[in-house]
């Protein structure tokens, strides 16, 4: 049994020709001036060598989708077992990336959820059960008669492909229309999508007006639609509202449907699972009025307003608020009444405030404005996910009683000790065993390197140096 690693010859970089005996199972330092070759030895040498062998073990296949180190100088290394290095980098500083990211955790808490989440209702909170064609037939007839509504079977949802086969099938099984990306095409033209971007295709199956009489027609549509898009109807009201309707998942109360459950429903890096208020970011940049009024002792257009101050539109929006206020705008910002100062911030009575004035002046700005008037936002809690980041629909899954915004919310600790008390039944356990094994032995690495106060939701870009290397060492670990 080899109980040592021995390196002959080592003449990477700036190496000159060293033998060295290095114990295995042992922990061995290297030390030494800064350019004495330490790297170079650790690294470029063993590291690359231990590497190079294990890649080379793998398919041709397999070896070309990875960086192969190249063999580094030296006569000879024995004793060598398939080697990792963790270098001392930090996380990603991406505001999207978050502990549970980084350390994958969170991709397997998305593989459990849609595998075995329960999904409630986003609006009442019931429990959300299949919804037969029957009941998507009666929601539908309580529409205001005479309404014009379409039947549409959406056979594909944000999927990457040219789909000209498909298309030309559904043209020669008698649909006349199909809504691509949003735009209403007739099959019988030749359709080109870009192959590399994701499409929406949704078939109209039927048009037709809301009256009494059209039950049977309704019916046929809507078991033709469920046919061609698994289960899925969308029935949409001429310029007016839309509505998914599954055989799936949907509220026997209100009504409310949710698309079938995958694992980039609860990804909030994927525009299917991300809040569509603030895309996933848990955040938006608003204007913050600390830094808006730059210098409250002094009237708001004489140095007390900072961006928007020389635009002609500002100047004449506030002096006609002002006016029909009676507000003295000649007076310091700060000596006004606090009710005063908040209508001139955030508006009223026909007036969109300078927040307001400043969101329309960035929408309408060029980049280089633009780039300087973020120097006068700071990012605020999103007011539709609460800084949750997912949609309400993927919000509203549970697993024992959790969403998954919840369980992540949970410092280490406690995510741990809520994994090991979890009881499944059989079905569960044959579905999820894998990856709930996955997410406990991950959480458990990262209790053992001391970070059992961190939550999964925790940003990237907070942590500190140390805490970032341990979450590395804990990821690398716990990829075996």
């Amino acid at each position: 049994m080899l109980d040592r690693i021995t390196v002959h010859g080592a003449r990477q970089h700036n190496l000159k020709n060293i033998d060295v005996e290095i114990p295995r199972n042992a922990f061995t330092v290297i030390t030494g001036l800064s350019g004495s070759g330490k790297s170079s030895l650790a690294f470029d040498t063993i590291y690359a060598e231990g590497q190079r062998r294990y890649v080379e073990t793998l398919s041709t296949y397999a070896r070309q989708f990875l960086d192969q180190m190249e063999r580094p100088d030296v006569d000879s290394i024995d004793g060598l077992s398939p080697a990792i290095s963790i270098e001392q980098k930090t996380t990603s500083r991406s505001p999207r990336s978050t502990v549970g990211t980084i350390t994958e955790i969170y991709d397997y808490l998305r593989l459990l959820y849609s595998s075995i989440g329960t999904p409630h209702c986003p609006v009442c909170g019931n429990q959300i059960s299949r919804q037969t064609t029957e009941q998507i037939l009666q929601h539908v007839l309580a529409l205001k008669p005479e309404e014009r509504i379409m039947v549409m079977a959406p056979v594909a949802r944000g999927r990457k492909g040219e789909y000209k086969k498909d298309l030309e099938k559904l043209a020669r099984q008698g649909f006349v229309r199909a809504r691509i990306d949003g735009i209403l095409r007739s099959l019988d033209e030749d359709i080109v999508l870009d192959k590399r971007k994701n499409h929406t295709i949704e078939v109209v199956v039927d048009r037709l007006l809301v009256k009494a009489g059209i039950e049977k027609r309704l019916e046929a549509s809507i078991d033709t639609a469920t046919k061609l898009a698994n289960g899925l109807v969308l029935v949409a009201v001429v310029n007016g509202e839309e509505r998914l309707y599954s055989q799936k998942l949907a509220c026997t109360e209100c009504g409310a449907s949710i698309p079938e459950l995958e694992p980039r429903s609860f990804s909030f890096n994927s525009p299917y699972g991300a809040c569509e208020e603030c895309h996933g970011l848990g955040s938006k940049w608003t204007f913050d009025p600390a830094k808006v009024v730059v210098d409250p002792s002094k009237p708001l257009l004489d140095g007390g307003l900072g961006p928007g101050a020389n635009s002609r539109s500002m100047q004449q929006r506030l002096e006609e608020f002002a006016k029909r206020s009676r507000i003295n705008l000649k007076k310091p910002f700060e000596e006004l009444p606090k009710a005063t100062r908040a209508l001139l911030l955030e508006g009223g009575a026909g007036f969109e405030g300078i927040l307001g004035t400043l969101s329309e002046l960035y929408k309408e700005s060029t980049d280089t404005y633009r780039e300087w008037l973020t120097e006068y936002m700071s990012p605020v809690e999103c007011p539709a996910c609460r800084g949750q980041r997912l949609r309400p629909a993927s919000l509203a899954v549970r697993v024992k009683n959790f969403s998954i915004a919840e369980f992540t919310a949970l410092p280490v600790a406690r995510a741990l000790m809520t994994v090991r008390n979890w009881e499944f039944n059989d079905r569960e356990t044959q579905i999820a065993g894998r990856v709930l094994d996955e997410i406990r032995r991950r959480l458990e690495f990262l209790s053992a390197v001391g970070l059992d106060y961190l939550s999964l939701e925790r940003s990237a870009a907070t942590l500190a140096g140390g805490e970032a290397q341990r979450i590395r060492l804990a990821t690398q670990i716990g990829s075996k």
